[in-house]
C-alpha cells in the first residue's frame, strides 16, 4: 500500500522553520531533512498518479527560493555584525577630538583666538558676525565687509569691544548679510569637542554628543581635526 507525502505542505512548513530560524538561530526542519522527505514521496507516490515532472521542478525551484532567502537573512545579519563594529571603531577614535560642525554655538577659550567660517549663500555689501553670552547678552561683533558667496572665513579675538578679554564659556554666534537692503541670517561652522558618541540604531547614523552643544548627527560635521 503506497502512501502519498504532500511535499508542498512540507515545503511551507520548511520555509516558517527556516525563517524562524534566521532570528532564532536554530533550524527544525533543514534542507537535509527536507530532502530527505521528497525523496520519501518519490519512492511512495501513487503509480496510479505519479508526480509530474513540472510540480515537482516546481516544489525543488521553490526549494531553492526559500534556501536562497536563508542565506540571504544569514549575510545580511553578518553586514550588520560587521557594521556595527565598524562604527564602534569609528567612536573611539572620535572621542576627545575636536571637529568643525554647522552649529551656532561653540566653547570658546577666550585667551585664544577662535575660528569659524560662515555659510554665505549670496554676495553680500556687508557681512558681520555678532556674539552672544550665556545669558544672551551681546558682548562682541567681528565685521568682514564686502563679501562674495561661498565659505567665508572669521576670527574672534576673545574680547568685548572695549578690548576686556570676556570669560571662557559657552558663545552664540549670528552672522547677519546684507542683501539688496534687507538682514539675512547665515549659518556657521564653528570648532567644538566630542565629549562622547552614541551608536546608530540597526546600522543608523552615529550621533556626536559635542561639549556645549549637545548630540550631533555625523552628517552635520564638516571637519574633524585632532
Amino acid at each position: 500500500m503506497s502512501t502519498t507525502i504532500d511535499s508542498s505542505a512540507v515545503l511551507d512548513q520548511y520555509a516558517i522553520k527556516n525563517n524562524t530560524s534566521a532570528t532564532s538561530g536554530k533550524s527544525e526542519l533543514g534542507k537535509d531533512e527536507f530532502l530527505k522527505l521528497l525523496v520519501a514521496q518519490l519512492n511512495n507516490q501513487d503509480p496510479l498518479s505519479p508526480q509530474e515532472n513540472g510540480e515537482f521542478i516546481a516544489q525543488m525551484a521553490q526549494f531553492s527560493t526559500v534556501e536562497g532567502i536563508g542565506n540571504l537573512n544569514t549575510s545580511m545579519e553578518e553586514i550588520l555584525s560587521s557594521s556595527q563594529s565598524t562604527q564602534a571603531l569609528q567612536a573611539s577614535s572620535l572621542v576627545g577630538r575636536k571637529v568643525i560642525a554647522t552649529t551656532d554655538k561653540s566653547v570658546v577659550d577666550t585667551t585664544q583666538t577662535m575660528k569659524g567660517s560662515v555659510n554665505l549663500t549670496s554676495s553680500t555689501s556687508n557681512l558681520a558676525v555678532n556674539v552672544y553670552n550665556a545669558s544672551g547678552e551681546k558682548v562682541g561683533r567681528v565685521e568682514l565687509g564686502q563679501q562674495s558667496a561661498g565659505q567665508v572665513s572669521f576670527m574672534w579675538d576673545g574680547k568685548d569691544a572695549s578690548g576686556n578679554v570676556l570669560p571662557p564659556g559657552t558663545y552664540k554666534f549670528e552672522a547677519q548679510a546684507s542683501v539688496d537692503g534687507t538682514n539675512i541670517a547665515m549659518s556657521t561652522n564653528l570648532p567644538a569637542n566630542v565629549d562622547s558618541v552614541t551608536l546608530g540604531q540597526n546600522g543608523g547614523e552615529m550621533t556626536l554628543n559635542l561639549a556645549g552643544i549637545g548630540a550631533m548627527p555625523l552628517s552635520s560635521v564638516k571637519v574633524i581635526g585632532q
